[in-house]
Order: C-alpha cells, then sequence, then structure tokens
C-alpha cells in the first residue's frame, strides 16, 4: 500500500491509466489542485518504486511522458475500484446535501 499512499498518487495513476494526461504539463492541468514540486516528487516516487517509467515522446523528443510499466498495469482493478467507491461516495454525498 505504501507504493501509492498518499494524496495525489492514486490521482496521478487513474489519469495515467484513462490515457488523457502522460506528460507532466498535461498531469498539471488535469490535477490542478497539487502543486507542480509535488507533480514532481509524486512522479519520482512512482518511478522510483517501478510503477511508472519516463519515454521520449513520439511526438516531440524533447518531451517526456509518463507510461505504467507491466508492474503498475497491476494496480488497475485498485485505482478503478478506488475510482467506483469515490463516485459512489460523491452520489451519496450529494443526496445528503
Amino acid at each position: 500500500m505504501q507504493i501509492i499512499a498518499g494524496k495525489w498518487k492514486s490521482v496521478i495513476l487513474y489519469h495515467l491509466f484513462q490515457g488523457d494526461a502522460t506528460r507532466f504539463s498535461t498531469l498539471d492541468r488535469a490535477i490542478p489542485s497539487v502543486t507542480a514540486r509535488m507533480l514532481a516528487l509524486q512522479l519520482a516516487q512512482l518511478e522510483e518504486d517501478g510503477v511508472i517509467a519516463k519515454q521520449d515522446s513520439d511526438d516531440d523528443r524533447r518531451e517526456t511522458e509518463y507510461v505504467l510499466t507491466p508492474f503498475g498495469q497491476t494496480l488497475a482493478p485498485v485505482i478503478e475500484a478506488m475510482a467506483a467507491w469515490g463516485a459512489a461516495y460523491n452520489a451519496r454525498e450529494k443526496e445528503r446535501v
């Protein structure tokens, strides 16, 4: 659990699994409440833990993309379950208001 512990790692992984954000700048825009420094730290930790890897972009060699490693891809059921729970929790909270 330590690998995905913390406020931002599961959010980062969710966006990587969705495929909608793979570059630092797109992740930064997709998660507006995280600071650039914290995003960089979390990405570095995920890379150090072997969950993600950096690779050169196909579009522009100067750009780096973050991709899930085979080990990182094994977290798909966990992230999907967390997203489903979050959606159910948000729906429940909306009903209470």
